[in-house]
């Protein structure tokens, strides 16, 4: 064995009691190790090491960040030492452990990452004990803030490597978030008290890395657009090729069966197969100029098309349908462009969750009223996704929209996740813009209006609304001319809206301009906002 000074830092160094091969330990506050030769998982003991297990094989997840990476948060400076990927139902993630430079008191930090986003946590002392019985979407006050649940999983332990501050273990896994936009998380863990942390979500170019894993060319893996592999497509047997690390699903460009990817370089196994299609209004691939609310412009491309629906409670109720554009920027990471027949938005996930306001939500010092609640699922999928895609998932939806209705919130639930997005309502003209469309301008010529909230008039827009329709069901049953040309010209000919309108006259019905849900669509990713 070895004790050496370096720095700030004591170092030390033991041979792994199982092949020998050396072990090395840059922080006196670290008790595991994964040795890199033989996979032994090592718990440290004063100056003796003991095996008390083996650890999986990494697998291959394409992330930009490796063991030895460093850079610096809020003034220190940090190096990556240490790994644990853990899986639940909601996917897969990992966890970097964080050295930083040492200061008066050694602190565990963690980097999160998981579909392109990343949380910076430190652990604190928790001096009260938890509830166990938590549910996802309550309030929960915990180290003197008030939190909501966001996520309970069962979170397994993958695989591990390098230095680690304790043995990582399965077990459950709470994460809350605050309007404050932070996240915190709590392991329950059968060997000791929960451990707590608390951390906010950080973009990689703010954190100057070095270090980081580059591709084939010695480009960065944070940087590169395109990972460059390709796997078969098990429906049809064509070459799949994900142009993002991220991707965990990819629709077939030629039979258009939903395939879940696989990590590393194994085959592709599970697919769903779904009938073709037509094109969206934005091709994939198309990149465009825009600004997500309160920042500056940036390029994104589409990557990821979606076509949702809610979920009428009964055969009379009138269905609303909506397209999701899934963009990506290599720096600021995904965002959704969202085409409904009420106007254009452009919305991402949040780190934290709003709080109580008047009438409704707060965030950021905004509120925003309560609007809809309806179910949600998918219908159609092409391109790409950072979640798996699944076709007829179906979530519980809650929109939000400023008085102004120019901001809007969405809440999402599917299972034990609650996910909130927010945007803002975009001209329909600066996307037609921004993409260099060409089609006709009435397809893009959304009414952004309807999104204004209507504060304490909800009742009598109600009434209203139901005069609208008995006024509109008499003209409807008097008029012989086509009365869904209003969503042919805005929609198109072959559009979900136009053909439901053309079915809906036919059997006497009426499809209306009114709205049963889906008034914008859900943002959410569908799964994996966990950490």
């Amino acid at each position: 064995m070895a004790d050496q000074a370096s720095g700030a830092q004591r170092r030390w160094r033991a041979a792994c009691p199982n092949c020998g091969a050396p072990v090395e330990f840059a922080s006196a506050a670290s008790a595991s190790a994964v040795c890199g030769f033989c996979r032994s998982t090592l718990l440290r003991d004063g100056d003796t090491l003991e095996r008390i297990g083996q650890s999986a094989e990494i697998f291959e997840d394409y992330s930009p960040l490796q063991l030895g990476s460093t850079g610096r948060w809020m003034g220190s400076g940090f190096a990556v030492v240490g790994r644990v990927q853990r899986g639940s139902e909601l996917g897969n993630w990992n966890e970097w452990h964080l050295l930083f430079d040492a200061g008066d008191k050694p602190r565990v930090a963690w980097l999160s990452e998981d579909n392109g986003q990343f949380v910076l946590s430190l652990e604190a002392p928790l001096a009260e004990a938890p509830p166990l019985n938590l549910q996802p979407g309550l309030p929960l006050t915990l180290a003197g803030q008030r939190w909501q649940v966001a996520a309970v999983v069962d979170a397994a332990v993958r695989a591990a490597e390098g230095e680690l501050p304790r043995v990582p273990r399965t077990g459950r896994v709470v994460e809350l978030r605050n309007p404050q936009d932070e996240v915190g998380s709590l392991e329950f863990r059968e060997d000791g008290p929960p451990v707590w942390s608390v951390g906010r979500g950080v973009q990689l170019a703010d954190l100057a890395l070095q270090g980081l894993r580059t591709t084939a060319e010695g480009e960065s893996i944070a940087e590169a657009k395109f990972v460059g592999r390709s796997i078969a497509c098990p429906s049809c047997g064509a070459p799949l090729e994900p142009k993002l690390s991220q991707s965990r699903s990819m629709v077939c460009a030629q039979c258009q069966a939903v395939v879940d990817l696989p990590s590393g370089d194994a085959k592709a196994l599970g697919f769903t197969p779904q009938p073709q299609g037509l094109p969206p209004l934005i091709p994939l691939g198309r990149t465009g100029t825009l600004a997500l609310a309160g920042g500056k412009p940036e390029s994104w491309t589409v990557v990821g098309y979606q076509e949702r629906c809610d979920i009428p409670e009964d055969a009379e109720d009138e269905q609303s349908f909506w397209r999701e554009y899934l963009l990506y920027n290599r720096l600021a990471g995904f965002a959704f462009l969202v085409d409904t027949r009420e106007g254009w938005s452009l919305v991402r996930t949040l780190t934290g969750a709003p709080g109580q306001g008047r009438g409704g939500v707060s965030w950021q010092g905004r509120n925003y009223a309560q609007r809809w609640v309806y179910g949600a699922k998918t219908t159609h999928v092409l391109g790409e996704f950072y979640w798996p895609v699944r076709l007829e998932d179906r979530v519980q939806v809650t929109d939000f929209a400023s008085p102004d209705g120019q901001y809007l919130l969405s809440r999402e639930q599917q299972g034990p996740e609650v996910t909130w997005s927010a945007g803002q309502t975009l001209p329909a003209t600066a996307v037609q813009k921004a993409f260099g469309l060409s089609a006709p301008a009435a397809q893009f010529a959304r009414d952004a209006s309807a999104f204004k909230s209507s504060g304490g008039t909800l009742l009598r827009n109600i009434i209203i609304g139901i005069f609208l329709v008995v006024l509109l069901f008499a003209l409807l049953r008097a008029c012989s001319s086509d009365d869904c040309q209003r969503y042919k010209d805005s929609f198109g000919e072959n559009s979900t809206e136009y053909q439901q309108c053309r079915a809906s006259a036919r059997s006497g019905g009426y499809y209306g301009s009114g709205n049963s849900g889906g008034s914008y669509g859900g943002y959410s990713s569908g799964g994996g906002g966990h950490k």
